[in-house]
């Protein structure tokens, strides 16, 4: 394996000069180092914060993820009800270190072994990017690692290229459905950089519903946040006979490819409000049932709608990646009750990489690292950046071209 030499990097980075690196020679020349042969066999350390969930891992070129670290801050958001910026800021600073340790320690990886380093850019809150950031930038230049900055969304969508076995990978062109607290989109992958929006939400995404309506249902946030703690409370058995029947919730916008959940929690919100009774805990069990039942059956009808929409035009979609936090068994079921003409595969990674993680954004850099595509250091965070105007690569562009109205 190749070891990228500091000494021979720090003559690279100052270029013979003896001034400040604010003088110009030396501020021009502060970018990844770039071996003459790039290596095939390519090994990544990655670091994640772009919300409350401080993350590093190690992942290799040949899909093995030796470590995979995410420290939780949900004890330090529950009495707020959502994260808070500045505290989750605060936990990634104290958190980073230890995740980076413990992610080189587990994988065994010396970190004179470590190829290259990984961060995501964007999108997610400015101050918890750019703790990863900064800690990234400081090791690649400390090192003389290159250095590729991820789009959290991408990194999400790849996953299921690194967890699925070989010949069950999706085949592009793709769809995936990316469900999480920030965002609810229906996205077509039509390489390992290209991408294109077919569904956005309207009003808020899928995730924050969840949350809200776990806060209605007065759900504790408990170990794993406040939407799986919502799931976990669903899947109990309602004992009570006498529970009150509760009418399906309709999907809005019908014909419409647009995803709405605003709607959704209020009419959780007034069924509470307008029930003359205390809602017992199967009482509660039944509201989160139907809750979910028509969260799904709206991301479904969506799917259905815009796989139909994409046969019209021509492009034939085999599979559908399911990821993201919100990304779960539900979805699934519903998935498999829907009547379509052409069966669609639906893929989803295992759960402890559908949530937020650092394995997946090693993976996602790993296309730009083994095509000797890096960033410089300086590279910039981009907290609102949509996933079809991710940086181009040219190596890993797909030779069907195919366009979507």
């Amino acid at each position: 394996m190749m070891i990228w030499s500091a000494g021979a990097v720090a003559d690279d980075l100052v270029g013979g000069c003896c001034c400040c690196s604010s003088c110009p020679s030396a501020r021009d020349s502060v970018v990844a180092y770039k071996p003459a042969n790039p290596l095939r066999h390519f090994t990544v350390l990655a670091v994640e914060s772009s919300a409350d969930d401080t993350c590093a891992a190690v992942v290799t070129s040949s899909r093995e993820v030796l470590s995979n670290v995410v420290i939780k801050q949900h004890d330090l958001h529950e009495g707020f009800g959502g994260i808070h910026p500045m505290v989750a800021i605060e936990g990634h600073q104290r958190n980073m270190p230890t995740a980076v340790r413990r992610a080189l320690d587990e994988s065994r990886v010396p970190i004179q072994n470590i190829d290259g380093i990984a961060f995501t850019r964007g999108p997610g809150i400015g101050g918890c990017l750019s703790v990863g950031s900064n800690a990234a930038k400081t090791l690649a230049a400390a090192l003389g690692k290159p250095l590729v900055g991820v789009h959290h969304m991408q990194a999400h969508a790849l996953t299921s290229l690194l967890t699925s076995p070989t010949e069950e990978h999706p085949e592009f062109p793709f769809l995936t459905l990316l469900i999480s607290g920030g965002h609810t989109l229906l996205v077509l992958a039509k390489s390992h950089s290209s991408f294109h929006i077919l569904a956005n939400t309207v009003d808020e995404s899928v995730g924050r519903t969840y949350d809200k309506v776990a806060r209605m249902l007065k759900m504790p946030w408990g170990t794993k946040g406040p939407a799986a703690s919502l799931e976990e409370f669903c899947r109990r058995d309602i004992k009570d006979p006498n529970v009150p029947d509760i009418q399906p919730f309709t999907v809005p916008m019908p014909g419409k490819l647009a995803f709405s959940f605003s709607a959704l929690h209020s009419a959780v919100e007034r069924y509470i409000s307008k029930s003359d009774v205390f809602l017992t805990e199967d009482h509660r069990i039944a509201l989160g049932q139907a809750f979910q039942d028509a969260v799904a059956r709206q991301l479904c009808t969506k799917l259905v709608q815009c796989h139909s929409m994409l046969s019209r035009k021509g492009i034939e979609v085999r599979h559908v990646v399911a990821s993201g936090g919100v990304a779960s068994n539900s979805l699934r079921e519903a998935l498999d009750i829907q009547s379509l003409e052409q069966k669609i595969s639906l893929i989803s990674p295992p759960p402890e990489l559908c949530t937020d993680n650092a394995a997946m954004v090693g993976w996602a850099s790993m296309y730009r690292f083994l095509a000797g595509d890096y960033d410089d250091y300086s590279v910039e965070l981009r907290s609102k950046w949509s996933i079809e105007t991710p940086p181009d690569i040219p190596q890993y562009q797909s030779s069907d071209a195919l366009t979507v109205c």
